[in-house]
């Protein structure tokens, strides 16, 4: 039996079909205009195609929720635009497109457990762990006394991701970031 949700029920993440297709919720905002109805703008991103689209949606409209399979994978290395994964159960090899992954390939490192979100047999996207140990590969070196609590500076990781570490913080030196939000989150444990 499907599952229906309606606007009211979105958050980012959700999966739902929508014209044929399979659709991610990136961002959404309910909007409540003077005597008309409530609506819902949001960002989606078709799992079958990758691009992304801002649509309004009409407050309390329906939609069958999708939820995935799940596969354990392991993520290998990149040959030309394939991102190469060992699904762990058969060891088979799959090769997925950056159109899939989209930003997941910014915390791929050789060896990295993830899962492989799986609709009708197909690949639609993988799931990382919440968190990823990445090297500094690129930022600027740290000064005695740059103490003020808030302040960072900007840090390129091994896999080229940006993001803003704080000021103690030195090329080569492995950080723990927040796969969700791109977060810096603590040095990782030696």
């Amino acid at each position: 039996m499907a599952q229906v949700v309606d606007t009211s029920d979105f958050y980012n993440g959700l999966k739902f079909k929508w014209q044929d297709s399979v659709w991610e919720v990136l961002d959404f905002q309910h909007h409540k205009m003077g005597r008309g109805g409530a609506t819902v703008k949001t960002k989606v991103k078709n799992l079958f195609t990758g691009s992304i689209v801002e649509t309004s949606f009409r407050s309390g409209e329906r939609f069958e929720r999708i939820i995935f399979d799940e596969k354990p994978a392991q993520y290998l290395y990149q040959e030309g635009d394939g991102y190469v994964f060992m699904d762990l159960d058969s060891y088979d090899q799959i090769s997925l497109s950056k159109a899939i992954l989209g930003d997941a390939v910014l915390f791929l490192k050789d060896n990295l457990d993830v899962n492989l979100e799986m609709y009708e047999g197909k690949v639609m996207t993988i799931e990382l762990p919440k968190s990823v140990e990445l090297k500094v590969v690129r930022t600027d070196p740290g000064f005695k006394g740059d103490t003020v609590s808030g302040s960072g500076k900007p840090a390129i990781l091994e896999t080229g991701l940006t993001i803003s570490v704080p000021m103690f913080i030195n090329e080569g030196e492995v950080v723990v970031v927040d796969t969700r939000t791109s977060q810096y989150i603590e040095r990782a444990k030696k």
